[in-house]
């Protein structure tokens, strides 16, 4: 059970949760709540789904559900870094397996699973949504680009030893999973313009049509501006 001192925070901000939505729709906050419940807890515990039952007027069974239909809610305790290697089509063409093998026998562990210091929590996932930088690794969900073996072994030993760690993109350290559950939740950590936001990759594309003068049709169906005329 929560300590009441703990109790009393959560319900606080559980309550600022609530507050973001119209009356009679409070039930849509449990998404965020979740990652509150995560955020003190490092996973959703049967506390914590207890607690969100309360405050939104939901059962147990109700709240379990939602946890366990999405991915970023854990049902046992994550290790302080959630490293996640995409092997999905692209990433796995440019060396994602070979990035997955190497760092689940260098950690000795598989996926969804813990190293016993609770340091690293190993995921194997379908996609990044970054197949420009493939192959990607997300460490609690910030982005490490154009990985090797090599660079997420270095990485993973970097996260262990406590030194800091910088994604490609994203703030300038990467932050523990309790941190980033709470920003998850809806407080912000006032590191959003930290760090590079955007890679050259994914930007080409932009300087691309902007070299051409290239837009968007507008809303009546009309061509964009610099191809009128084009078939």
């Amino acid at each position: 059970m929560y300590t009441p001192e703990v109790e009393t925070r959560l319900r606080e901000q559980a309550s600022q949760i609530v507050a973001r939505y119209p009356q009679g729709h409070e039930r849509s906050a449990l998404l965020p709540m979740l990652h509150l419940v995560q955020s003190e807890d490092g996973y959703v515990s049967a506390d914590g789904i207890a607690l969100c039952a309360d405050v939104l007027g939901l059962t147990r069974p109700e709240v379990s559900a939602v946890a366990t239909f999405y991915s970023q809610y854990k049902r046992h305790p994550n290790g302080d870094y959630n490293v996640g290697v995409c092997t999905n089509s692209l990433c796995a063409v440019m060396g994602g397996d070979q990035i997955w093998e190497a760092v689940e026998g260098h950690l000795q562990i598989g996926h969804d699973e813990t190293t016993a210091d609770g340091k690293i929590t190993l995921e194997r996932l379908e996609c990044n949504a970054a197949c420009d930088y493939a192959p990607v690794v997300m460490v609690n969900w910030e982005f490490f680009d154009n990985q090797t073996p090599e660079s997420t072994i270095a990485l993973v030993d970097n996260l262990i030893a406590g030194r800091p760690v910088a994604p490609t993109r994203g703030p300038n350290q990467i932050r523990t999973f309790k941190e980033i559950s709470h920003l998850l939740a809806g407080f912000e950590d006032g590191l959003v313009d930290e760090g590079v936001g955007a890679g050259e990759a994914s930007l080409r594309g932009l300087k691309i049509a902007q070299a051409n003068c290239w837009t968007a049709p507008v809303a009546n169906g009309a061509a964009p501006q610099g191809q009128e005329g084009q078939n």
